[in-house]
């Protein structure tokens, strides 16, 4: 299978977002104030949108596979991964110095979205528009 990888960490980051989108529902409500709640939230939100936009290239890679899709998958992870993963990490842990790692993932999240760009533009199109 092609990308076989790439499917599982796709795999894995939906199954993780459905469980943080459930313990921040069910778990965390009245435990962490409303700022930090909200964090969390974000870190959810922002890992389900890139969780699917991952989806959405893995299925045109395999319909049409070109230079730069892994590079567009790779960025996305990472950002999810420094995003989310410290928005995780701070609501739960209380530290904002943690904070300086999210625009890291934020940073990581546009280069994935302006690396799809460049990608769209090289490729060849199939029929005139």
């Amino acid at each position: 299978m092609r990308d076989r990888n790439w499917w599982l960490l796709v795999a894995a980051s939906g199954a993780l977002l459905v469980i943080a989108g459930a313990f921040g529902a069910h778990a965390l409500e009245g435990r962490l104030t409303p700022r930090l709640l909200a964090a969390f939230e974000t870190g959810v939100r922002y890992q389900a949108w890139h969780t699917l936009a991952m989806l959405g290239v893995l299925a045109w890679r395999a319909a049409m596979p070109l230079p730069g899709q892994r590079l567009v998958l790779g960025l996305w992870a990472l950002g999810i991964a420094l995003f989310s993963g410290s928005l995780y990490a701070l609501a739960l842990s209380g530290l904002g110095r943690l904070g300086w790692i999210t625009p890291l993932g934020g940073l990581a999240m546009i280069g994935g979205w302006l690396a799809l760009g460049a990608c769209v533009l090289r490729a060849r199109p199939t029929t005139p528009d």
